[in-house]
């Protein structure tokens, strides 16, 4: 297997450079790994911070976007740019650990799966951590019921919908058309993939969540309302 992943990044500074050396460093079960970095406008020093990060491997590639259009839309741009056979979606914070990306690699190499998304809530909430605060629970039971959503509008059971890894072939791509500029795309890509009849498999995944005050940009209401509109409006049209 090849696999492109894709890391969409805005004003990141503080973890990027880190991230980016643990998403080099991991050894993963495929015959290539090619990483690709969209800036999407990041105003603080995100852009200097990439400036010094040296490669002449053909399979790292940095974009920038001249201005910020959100995370979906630098997500497309790096679908348009990737070369190999599987796609997966890396944040750029330190929320997520690479190493799990095997766990999501292991049931399609294992012919059980085509499509594989991570999950961080096949679980009861965990106050003394993920759910520490009265917003992060909040956060816990929108994306359940996001998921619940997601279930019973196309007959997938999943436990986290919104999770960042999304292990899918890029050919599952083929004559979509994906809209979303901003964080709906976790809506409209899982609802685009279970319209065209690919059937999602899970695997549960571990987190560092960051708290608000360390760069955490997920509106709970807005765009949890911008999900709920995705996922219905979706079922219905392409």
């Amino acid at each position: 297997m090849k696999l492109s992943i894709i890391i969409p990044v805005y004003n990141e500074e503080k973890t990027v450079a880190q991230l980016i050396k643990k998403v080099r460093a991991v050894r993963l079960p495929v015959e290539k790994k090619e990483i690709i970095i969209v800036n999407d406008g990041s105003s603080d020093g995100t852009a200097l911070v990439l400036s010094k990060i040296k490669s002449n491997d053909k399979d790292f590639k940095i974009i920038h976007h001249k201005i910020n259009q959100g995370k979906g839309a630098a997500v497309r741009t790096g679908i348009k740019k990737a070369t190999c056979e599987y796609i997966i979606i890396q944040d750029a914070d330190l929320e997520y650990d690479p190493t799990d990306i095997t766990k999501l690699l292991i049931p399609v190499l294992e012919g059980n799966a085509i499509v594989v998304y991570g999950t961080r809530l096949n679980r009861l909430p965990d106050f003394s951590r993920d759910e520490r605060s009265a917003l992060f629970f909040l956060h816990y039971l929108g994306n359940r019921m996001l998921s619940l959503t997601t279930s019973l509008l196309y007959m997938n059971w999943l436990t986290d919908m919104e999770c960042c890894y999304k292990l899918f072939p890029k050919k599952a791509l083929n004559g979509m058309t994906l809209h979303a500029r901003g964080f709906e795309l976790e809506p409209e890509i899982t609802a685009k993939l279970l319209k065209k009849g690919f059937k999602i498999a899970e695997v549960s995944i571990s987190t560092n969540p960051r708290g608000y005050n360390e760069g955490k940009k997920l509106d709970t209401i807005k765009d949890g309302s911008k999900a709920i509109w995705a996922l219905v409006k979706y079922r219905f049209i392409n």
